[in-house]
């Protein structure tokens, strides 16, 4: 059975009604189907530049988990040092947190979550 054919059975459509017909309908335009229930996400973000600073206080306002890529400024030190003191100081309004996870990687959580930090 194909994957086409497993998410026909899940989602319940009958064999007469093609997935993509399915997921084109206008009554579920600007819904996604596949995180239904789902209340907060985890979410991906690239970390360019202090523009995107707004973007991840916006989720975060919406209680979304955020881990994001500084891959791209991780080697402009003062640039990176700037950035993160400033999420952080949103994050510590708001009573979220943040670590940083790897090499290039920020967690960054909203109200209500904190993360387990080992000491160094």
């Amino acid at each position: 059975m194909g994957i086409v054919e497993r998410l026909s059975k899940i989602l319940g459509l009958s064999k007469g009604l093609d997935l993509e017909q399915y997921l084109g309908s206008e009554e579920l335009e600007g819904v996604d189907v596949l995180y239904k229930g789902a209340d907060r996400f985890v979410k991906p973000l690239s970390l360019q530049s202090e523009a995107d600073i707004n973007a991840i206080e916006t989720e975060l306002a919406k209680g979304n988990v955020i881990l994001a890529n500084f891959s791209v400024i991780a080697k402009q030190e003062n640039r990176m040092k700037r950035i993160t003191s400033e999420l952080k100081t949103f994050v510590d309004k708001i009573d979220g947190d943040i670590a940083r996870i790897g090499e290039v990687l920020l967690l960054i959580t909203p109200k209500g979550i904190k993360i387990i930090k080992k000491k160094k």
